[in-house]
Parts: structure tokens; C-alpha cells; sequence
């Protein structure tokens, strides 16, 4: 029997792409996947090069 095709057979995505973008104000941001089911909005400390040092980093989105 063949497939039916039709708007119902498409999955929504698990995860989706964010940005986590520096507060140290230099524009500089990493791109991480997040699970759609999370809701909370992410923030890393990480390494933003052009301070040449940890800062923290808070989720936007993508353009």
C-alpha cells in the first residue's frame, strides 16, 4: 500500500540552533543547538577571544 502524502507526515525538529552572544559587548557569539522542549533560556560562561577572557554568555536568537 502506498504512502499517503500530506501535510501530516512531516516530525517537528528535536532541536533547534540559538546564538549565545558575549554581554562583554564585543559581538562575538557561539551557535549550540538546544532541544525545543527546553525552555528556559541558556547562559554559559565561556571564552570570547577578543576580550581574551571568560565572560558570560546569554541566548538570542538567530538571525
Amino acid at each position: 500500500m502506498p504512502q499517503k502524502l500530506g501535510m501530516g507526515n512531516k516530525k517537528k525538529a528535536a532541536a533547534t540552533f540559538i546564538r549565545l552572544v558575549s554581554t562583554a559587548g564585543t559581538g562575538f557569539f557561539y551557535v549550540k543547538r538546544k532541544p525545543t522542549k527546553m525552555t528556559e533560556k541558556l547562559e554559559f560562561r565561556k571564552y570570547d577571544p577578543r576580550v581574551n577572557r571568560h565572560v558570560l554568555f546569554k541566548e538570542a536568537k538567530m538571525k
